[in-house]
């Protein structure tokens, strides 16, 4: 038993199945995993990863025994129990690793909202200067843009994005083609929330770059999803929600940018240390007080997925997400929303509903314990924790619900 592992033992954690049942009998090594690992109910379905995925046993751990080393200060001698002031390298260069990014250009953020308000904030515009997103982005991800059209009168201009895709290529030409004279910057998203469409990345950030537009991509929903280096995508600017997908906890975000566009952008939240610009990336963590559990819980996290193999993991939650696409197309009574092209969608599948009385359908979710982003427009979660029953049971309940 290596040290991690002996650790785990004595915090109460269970040992993973073995790997090899995941080759056999991967149904078995999953709920296995799933019963073993997580705290999830048997009773309950969860569906909704996609909005606040739900933390592993090695991460609660992690979390509650750095507050309770903390609280009774046995961390390391002259070490506070917290961040906000320290750069955090170790944990930093853990997660970089994982990422797939250099440590010194990585920052540690409460969410990808606060990122991306950075990122807006940020830089240096005129009136005139034009943003370009698409239609599809979050909430979290225009509000900065349309603040700053509201203050500074930059333009803001959004592409429409057909639903559903077509292919790559038609995505690239829609995002490149908008870019016009007076556009400065570029965001759009790696995968769009409310669809799961999977953007061509490196195709649209090259282009862009080539024609001296900043590019930052809101990769909330990348990282942990699909295989991803984002040193590999060619952007200039990065940010993730590592509570979605990557087993973090609530309250853990990511910044990543080349240094060179960095030193560009003005921090938004500042103390003693702001205009270090040595520290690189460091910087944008130096925000006052917080809670390090959370980050020991992160690294946890990223622990947990590799300890499960990250393309094992993919291989599941993509697995899953086809059969949603499967079970949605032999209902019968739903439009999809998700392109057909498996290159176009990773774990997240979107639908419309015709024919359901949503309020029946709600009030049976309540009843069975399925939680699920729901409306006219359905959007199905799969991750390691989803079972085929929950699945099956979605749709059962869909069929009930008709009017």
């Amino acid at each position: 038993m290596n040290r991690r592992h002996a650790v785990a033992a004595l915090l109460g954690v269970p040992s993973l199945p073995p790997l090899t049942l995941a080759a056999s009998d991967p149904d078995r090594f999953w709920s296995r995993v799933r019963s073993e690992q997580f705290s999830l109910p048997d009773s309950r379905a969860f569906l909704n990863n996609g909005s606040l995925g739900v933390a592993p046993k090695p991460v609660l751990h992690a979390v509650k025994d750095y507050l309770e080393r903390s609280a009774a200060l046995t961390v390391p001698d002259l070490e506070y129990p917290r961040w906000g002031y320290e750069t955090l390298d170790a944990h930093r260069q853990e997660v970089a690793g994982y990422l797939g990014c250099g440590k010194d250009q990585l920052a540690f953020t409460h969410n990808a909202t606060e990122g991306l308000s950075i990122i807006a904030s940020g830089f240096d515009l005129k009136e005139g200067d034009e943003v370009v997103m698409t239609d599809q982005e979050h909430g979290s991800g225009k509000a900065g843009w349309y603040m700053r059209r509201a203050r500074h009168r930059i333009a803001v201009r959004e592409v429409r994005i057909p639903v559903p895709a077509k292919d790559p290529g038609q995505l690239a030409d829609l995002m490149i083609s908008a870019i016009g004279p007076r556009t400065r910057v570029m965001l759009f998203s790696g995968i769009i929330s409310g669809t799961g469409l999977v953007m061509p990345m490196k195709e649209i950030c090259a282009a862009a770059r080539s024609k001296g537009v900043i590019v930052a991509v809101d990769g909330a929903h990348v990282n942990g999803q699909i295989p991803c280096r984002i040193e590999d995508i060619g952007a200039d600017l990065w940010v993730g929600s590592p509570h979605k997908w990557m087993f973090a906890p609530a309250g853990c975000g990511i910044l990543w940018g080349r240094d060179e566009v960095m030193d560009r952008l003005w921090p938004s939240v500042v103390t003693s240390g702001w205009d270090a610009k040595e520290k690189k990336a460091a910087r944008y963590m130096f925000v006052g007080t917080n809670n390090r559990a959370l980050f020991e819980g992160m690294v946890a996290g990223v622990r947990f997925a590799r300890s499960l193999g990250e393309d094992r993991i993919y291989a599941r939650i993509h697995e899953l997400a086809r059969y949603v696409r499967r079970s949605a197309a032999d209902a019968g009574f739903t439009t999809g929303l998700t392109p057909d092209d498996d290159r176009l969608y990773g774990a997240l599948v979107s639908f419309e509903l015709t024919g359901v009385n949503l309020d029946k359908f709600a009030a049976l979710c309540r009843k069975r314990n399925i939680w699920i982003a729901r409306g006219p427009r359905i959007r199905v979660s799969t991750h390691i924790h989803t079972r085929r029953k929950d699945i099956d049971l979605l749709f059962e309940t869909l069929r009930e619900s008709r009017a």
